[in-house]
Formats: structure tokens, C-alpha cells, sequence
């Protein structure tokens, strides 16, 4: 008979253990249901790895396929220290030197445990040691870890041991695949092709994260096409045991990237190469604060050179200032000068309220214009024809074309038809529009300053389109920077085809107007130096005062310019260059000090395309026809 206390014993017990399961149950119901997935992500972390794998960068070509900027492969070194402890001492002994640490730093980084933001401690298992080692740099680092001797007579250790020792030499410091960007010809068309940073990005998939550190454009093409050439980034994610081994049967994902596409510019690495050696040797002589050129084809806009200095090497970016790395061709903008007369009579030309040969009188170099002067330079001029207003640039038969023949209106709608005021569509970041202000807004003296080439700013790659326009039977192309885009094997993805802004003057003004430009290379005319023995030159001087000081302008302070192109009646090339305040002592005008250097660009870039001369020097006479090579489909034929 059981007595009541012992009931009562039992009945509490009963409850107690009840109790005691229901809340055992309720606790595996959290764990189980509630945070199922919290606990199941903690799982994961521990067990489950993401690998990211890295793309190709694609190169990017000259126009003939010569690399410019090419990806190479090199390995990343990483470590895990939860698999040399304790004998980070020996390994930092052995490696450090071919990584080029100090011991003290790597075995700081080889420490077993590491303390995050919040103060929590835990197991150290990954660092990131070392980035771009080549593959012979990288042989050496496995074959220092295989030598090192951890004063242990390994024959004699346990299984376990052993592969302590074994996993501690194959995954202790290992390497995973990365890519190195080299531009291969250093500063050579830095301005066009921009350099790339590495961004670190955390990739998530699911529970697991992994570091991805990715090349990102900065300027030029690397940038403009960055999404292009940067391609798809693959991953694998897989299951790894207590030893950091993969599971491989359990690997889930495995996804191969996809590498960028390749990019062939218009740029043509000889003539680059040409144009940078005399931008250098206008640095010597002129010493001017910067100076710059641009090649263009007038028939398609494509830019075969385009050039800056001072320059940069996009291999060492960090080392530069943006100065250095500023392109001046697309982000400068100065007040032409005369290469800007161009505008005003070809659009007196096309609205034919002027001819070639009508006749203006410029003062004798100092007319009155609503009670302020007009000055030409030196002792001025008499009467001169429009095309002699060209041949010795007169400010005032300009201003006079202007004012009494095309009108404020009209001077407005053909800047505007040029493309001043407005970006030219380069493949390029950072191109600025200019300043043009409207017609309606400008003073009484706008009208008869700005033929000059004041009271306005272009870009230099602006002007030289504009000249390249007249070049070309009055039709404005859009600069051509990228031919196409190509996938690894050759195969092409895009075609860039030449685009037509406008028509910006009729090809009868624009014949007109290369007529007057053939007179400026003459020896009366304003740039005798920019001649060539074998080639009629059409092209005009520039040369701007600097804005500034408390009289308008800084004294002793110009922007000297020619652009040019040639053959005249049938122009294969223009050529720009500008220099930006040359020491006056040495010379300032653009035919002093700009022309001679499109001379000696053009006589290279002559040869190098086998463009057929039209005038023999020799003989005084044009030619009709030539010995050297004629040009395939309108366009010279590059130099194999």
C-alpha cells in the first residue's frame, strides 16, 4: 500500500519531469523551427567556402593590333593560420624575404587568433598576404615552404602528425589565380587608355561571403568601357571539413568566368609615338606650361594620335598628380585666337554675302569699333581680300566680314553648327562643352571680337574637328576613338562606323575656304614653317592672350596653336597642336612655335602611311599624279 507522502512525492515528480520535457521541447522547437535558419547560417560559415574567380581583363589594341594595355596572370598568396600554429616562426623565417616582409610582419599576420570591431576573439583562417606575384616568384615561395625544417623527425610522428605537417606545407600558404593590368609601352597614350584600381567587393551566396578584389576603370577607355573589358566573375562554392579540406562531392556551384572583351582603337601606335616625341621636344624648347596634339582622318573622325603633356604611366598611377594625368584635348578650354577666323568667312562663304575676292579695308591696323579699338598685328594692313584676310590674319577684315556681312545671328548659328558649345561625342569621360554665350546676351563689341577668337573658349579636339569639317567637303564627323570590340578568339562583337554630325557649311564654301587656308603655309603667309616639300598644307595659326589681371588679360602670357591638313584638295590627315604659354623670349606666335611641330609630326606620319604627294617643290608645279602608293577606298594604306 503506498502511503499518501510517497503519492504526493510522486505526483510532484511527475509534474516536475513534465515540466521538464515540455520545456526541452520547447527549447528544440527554437532551435529546431524558430532558429533554424540562424544556427543553419553558423553551420555554413563554418563549413562552407566560396571561391571567387577572376575574370580576364580584355586587351585593348591599336588599330594594327598592337597591345596597349594587356591583363597577365599572377597568382594572389593567402594563409591559413589556424593550420602553421604554432610554428609561424619557421614559416615567417623562410618566406618572409620572398614576399618581401619583414618576419615581424608576417608572423603578425600568421597569428592564430584575431579580435574583430566588437571585441569578439576568434580562430584566424584567412589573410591576405601578398597580391601579383609572378609564377616563378611563386615556385620559389612552395619550394621554401617544402624545405623548412620544424625540428621534428617527421618518420616518426603519428598519422595525425604527418598530415598536420602535410596539410600545414600544401594549405598552410597557398596561392589562387589573379591577373596583373601592364600597359607594356608605359606612358605612351596614357591619356587615351586611363588605368585601373583594385576595389574589394564581398560576393554573397546564400550563408557564404568572399572577398572578391576587382580591377575598376579610372579615365579614358578603361573607364568609358569598363563593363566591357572587366567580363563575368565565376565561383565555386563547396563544402570544407575541420582541416580545410573540400569535400568535393559535396561541391554545389562552380561557375567558370567569362572573360572582357578586347578593344581595337583608331589609334595608331607610330603615329602616337610620333606625335609624343615632338610634344616632348616642344617641352624642351619652349618650356610652356603644357602642350598638346590630336591626328584625325577628316573623311571618318577617327583619331589616330592624341596626345598630352605632361603625361603619366598608367603602370604607376599612384605616382602621378592630376596634373599630370589631366586631358588637356578634351578638358582644357582656352580662347582660340585666329584659328577661330575659320568660322566666320567659311560662314560668310556658305551664305555667300562675301567671295574670295572681295575686298576690305583693315585700317592699317587700327579701326574704331563703337568707341574701342581693333588692332592687327604689327603695322596693320590696307585693302585685303577675303582670302587675304585668311593668309595674314587680319582681326580687323575678320571683324568686318562679321559685321557688315554675316551679322550677330548668323556668327551665333555657325558656331553652333561647328559644334562649339557643345561635347563632340568623344569616347572619353571628362570633355567639357566650351563657353559660347548665346547671341541675344552678348555686348556691342562681341560681334567684332569673337572672329578673332576671343570672348569664347573651345577645346582643342573642338577646333581641330572644325578645321577637319572644312577638310571635309563642309561635313562635321564625330571623333572615332573605338573601332570595335572583339571576343578572345578574334571574333567581332561591334563595329563602330564613322558618324556625320552635319553638314555644317556646302562643300563649294568649304573648297572656297581650303583655297585661302593653302595661302597661310605660303611664304607670305602667317605659317611659312608649317610648308611641306612634297604636300599643299591648308591650315591656320592661333595665337591667344591668357585671360586674367586687372587689364583683361595677363601680360606676356599666350596660347599658341596650327592646325593643319593635307594633301589640301584631298586631305588625308589634320594635325593640331597646341602649346600652352611658351617663354615668350623664345617665341609665342602659333606659327613660331606650334607649326613647326606639325611639320615634323606630318613629315613622319607622310611616310609612315605612304600618302601620295601632290606637289613637287623641286619643279615649283601641283602634281596630278604621284610614285608612291595611292590610297585603298579613300583611306592610305597604314605601313605593314
Amino acid at each position: 500500500m503506498i502511503r499518501p507522502g510517497h503519492l504526493r512525492r510522486l505526483f510532484v515528480f511527475a509534474i516536475l519531469a513534465g515540466l521538464a520535457l515540455a520545456g526541452l521541447g520547447a527549447r528544440l522547437y527554437v532551435l529546431q523551427v524558430v532558429k533554424h535558419d540562424h544556427y543553419r547560417e553558423i553551420v555554413d560559415d563554418n563549413t562552407q567556402r566560396t571561391f571567387v574567380k577572376q575574370p580576364r581583363r580584355g586587351d585593348i589594341v591599336d588599330a594594327d593590333g598592337h597591345v596597349l594595355a594587356t591583363s597577365l596572370p599572377v597568382k594572389r598568396v593567402l594563409a591559413d593560420p589556424s593550420l602553421i600554429y604554432p610554428y609561424q616562426a619557421e614559416v615567417a623565417r623562410a618566406v618572409a624575404p620572398l614576399l618581401s616582409m619583414s618576419e615581424g610582419e608576417l608572423l603578425h599576420a600568421l597569428r592564430p587568433l584575431r579580435t574583430n570591431d566588437t571585441g569578439v576573439v576568434y580562430t584566424n583562417r584567412f589573410v591576405d598576404l601578398k597580391r601579383k606575384l609572378t609564377y616563378d616568384q611563386w615556385s620559389e615561395v612552395t619550394q621554401a615552404i617544402a624545405q623548412v625544417s620544424f625540428d621534428v623527425d617527421e618518420e616518426f610522428l603519428s598519422r595525425k602528425e604527418r598530415m598536420f605537417f602535410r596539410n600545414l606545407r600544401r594549405r598552410g600558404i597557398y596561392a589562387e589565380e589573379d591577373f596583373q593590368r601592364i600597359y607594356p609601352s608605359g606612358r605612351l597614350a596614357s591619356h587615351v587608355l586611363g588605368y585601373v584600381q583594385e576595389v574589394e567587393r564581398i560576393l554573397t551566396n546564400g550563408s557564404s561571403r568572399a572577398a572578391s578584389i576587382e580591377m575598376t576603370g579610372i579615365y579614358g577607355i578603361e573607364h568609358w568601357l569598363d563593363g566591357k573589358l572587366k567580363g563575368t566573375r565565376g565561383w565555386r562554392v563547396t563544402e570544407m571539413d575541420r582541416r580545410a579540406r573540400e569535400i568535393v562531392v559535396f561541391r554545389e556551384q562552380d561557375v567558370e568566368p567569362r572573360p572582357g572583351l578586347n578593344v581595337t582603337l583608331t589609334i595608331d601606335m607610330f603615329i602616337q609615338n610620333v606625335v609624343e616625341e615632338q610634344l616632348a621636344e616642344a617641352m624642351k624648347k619652349f618650356n610652356p606650361k603644357s602642350a598638346c596634339a590630336v591626328v584625325v582622318r577628316p573623311s571618318t573622325g577617327e583619331i589616330l594620335a592624341l596626345a598630352n603633356v605632361p603625361d603619366f604611366d598608367p603602370n604607376f598611377p599612384s605616382k602621378s598628380d592630376d596634373w599630370s594625368r589631366k586631358n588637356r584635348v578634351i578638358a582644357d578650354m582656352h580662347e582660340p585666337g585666329s584659328t577661330f577666323k575659320i568660322v566666320v568667312v567659311s560662314g560668310a562663304l556658305n551664305e555667300q554675302t562675301v567671295t574670295p575676292n572681295d575686298v576690305f579695308f583693315c585700317e592699317n591696323g587700327r579701326w574704331m569699333f563703337k568707341g574701342k579699338p581693333l588692332h592687327d598685328h604689327d603695322n596693320g594692313y590696307g585693302n585685303l581680300t577675303v582670302e587675304g584676310i585668311i593668309t595674314h590674319s587680319s582681326n580687323i577684315g575678320s571683324a568686318k566680314i562679321a559685321v557688315y556681312r554675316l551679322g550677330e545671328e548668323k556668327l551665333y548659328d555657325y558656331m553652333t553648327r561647328f559644334g562649339f558649345g557643345q561635347p563632340t561625342g568623344i569616347t572619353l569621360d571628362g570633355e567639357i562643352r566650351g563657353w559660347v554665350k548665346h547671341w541675344k546676351k552678348w555686348d556691342g563689341l562681341a560681334v567684332s571680337r569673337i572672329p578673332m577668337g576671343h570672348a569664347i573658349t573651345t577645346t582643342p579636339l573642338q577646333m581641330a574637328m572644325a578645321m577637319s569639317a572644312i577638310a571635309n567637303e563642309g561635313k562635321l564627323m564625330r571623333p572615332m576613338l573605338i573601332d570595335s570590340l572583339r571576343g578572345e578568339n578574334g571574333e567581332v562583337f561591334v563595329k563602330f562606323q564613322p558618324q556625320t554630325v552635319r553638314q555644317v557649311i556646302s562643300p563649294h564654301a568649304a573648297k572656297q575656304m581650303v583655297a585661302a587656308l593653302k595661302t597661310v603655309p605660303a611664304k607670305d603667309g602667317t605659317a611659312p614653317k608649317a610648308a611641306l616639300e612634297h604636300y599643299t598644307v591648308a591650315g591656320k595659326t592661333g595665337t591667344a592672350q591668357v585671360p586674367g589681371g586687372k587689364a583683361g588679360y595677363i601680360p606676356k602670357k599666350y596660347v599658341s596653336s596650327f592646325i593643319g591638313f593635307f594633301p589640301a584638295d584631298n586631305p588625308e590627315v589634320c594635325i593640331s597642336v597646341l602649346i600652352e604659354e611658351p617663354d615668350v623670349k623664345k617665341g609665342y606666335y602659333g606659327g613660331q612655335t606650334a607649326a613647326p611641330y606639325f611639320k615634323a609630326i606630318a613629315e613622319q606620319v607622310a611616310n609612315y602611311l605612304k600618302i601620295k604627294p601632290d606637289r613637287n617643290d623641286s619643279l615649283g608645279e601641283t602634281l596630278v599624279g604621284g610614285t608612291n602608293s595611292a590610297p585603298v577606298n579613300g583611306v592610305a594604306a597604314r605601313r605593314p
